[in-house]
């Protein structure tokens, strides 16, 4: 990616108030990127000012709702990039809710694809897509031509939202390309629950002197990308024209039994101990077992791979909740 690309230009992320929007809008601000952040601040969405305490002042913030095709027409408008991050990224609340489910992962992406036809059809968007796409694995890694089987109502939703993007970018020639992430962890996830990811929940339960809780026999195998990494996924997508029109796996360059994780978790730690325990009948029927992406696609087309390993990526995110407890326990 050339370094002066985002130098002067004008972006907007929605959900830019949550975890990898924040992150994705400090290295914006690193790149000297004029930077617009939308995010309605929905309680369980991930949402959090402290994300952006200290870059405030150098960035504009917008307190709205994706929803609204009024307040979009707005902030479209003129911007070169957008990155669509805003999403409900909750399975099990999918699943329990399916309806504001379908309005966000879905219904908001059309409005948002359709406002930009209107206003602004040059504008580069990136689509912040999902591993749950794809289901319970035909085979491992997972490339970008394995079948796509969604077991959740998010899954099936933000299938939805990906299409419309692509189809967007076929029709109407809107450059949009879309990269499915994994398990993205790091600094400013959500750690209340597991909505966002289980490894923020982990590692409340960490600190709070609690047993990991690891459901099933933790033989699942998975892999994950520390928010750095995702961030200049993001970046170099957006800043290619070869993305245009693309879809790009992300993935991690290790892959651990989730029991394994949780013991590399608790070394981290330096102390520290996890349980296993049954799954809920709920959370059973959506679980998807074995999952590791194939990244072979991205790393060829746009040179990107994950530089952050596990053992410091972790190290990274415990050392930022012992510091900054308070702004994101409650």
């Amino acid at each position: 990616m050339r370094e002066d690309f985002f130098c002067g230009r004008e972006v907007l992320i929605t959900g830019g108030l949550g975890f990898i929007g924040s992150t994705l809008a400090r290295r914006l601000l690193e790149l000297d990127a004029q930077v617009t952040l939308v995010d309605s601040l929905i309680p369980d969405y991930g949402g959090n000012l402290f994300n952006i305490a200290d870059i405030r002042e150098r960035l504009q913030v917008n307190i709205s709702d994706v929803r609204d095709p009024y307040s979009m027409r707005h902030l479209v408008r003129g911007k070169d990039v957008l990155f669509n991050l805003a999403g409900q990224t909750s399975h099990l609340d999918s699943m329990r809710a399916p309806q504001p489910d379908l309005e966000i992962n879905c219904n908001a992406q059309l409005s948002i694809l359709e406002t930009c036809r209107k206003e602004n059809p040059t504008i580069r968007i990136v689509f912040a897509g999902t591993r749950q796409i794809y289901g319970r694995p035909d085979y491992l890694p997972v490339d970008e031509k394995h079948p796509i089987r969604p077991v959740d109502v998010n899954g099936i939703n933000k299938t939805a939202g990906e299409w419309y993007h692509l189809l967007y970018h076929a029709t109407y020639g809107i450059p949009c390309c879309v990269l499915r992430l994994t398990n993205t962890y790091g600094p400013r996830m959500r750690v209340r629950d597991a909505r966002q990811t289980f490894l923020g929940i982990w590692l409340r339960q960490l600190i709070e002197g609690q047993a990991i809780k690891v459901f099933g026999d933790g033989l699942q195998r998975r892999d994950f990308n520390f928010v750095d990494d995702v961030v200049a996924a993001l970046l170099l997508a957006a800043a290619s024209d070869r993305a245009s029109g693309q879809v790009y796996n992300l993935g991690g360059g290790e892959v651990l039994a989730l029991k394994d994780l949780a013991a590399l978790l608790i070394e981290v730690n330096g102390g520290g101990r996890f349980e296993l325990v049954p799954f809920a009948d709920d959370l059973k029927k959506i679980d998807v077992g074995d999952y590791y992406g194939d990244f072979r696609k991205i790393q060829a087309e746009l040179g990107w791979q994950p530089q952050v390993m596990l053992r410091e990526g972790l190290q990274r995110s415990l050392a930022f909740y012992r510091h900054h407890q308070a702004q994101y326990w409650e």
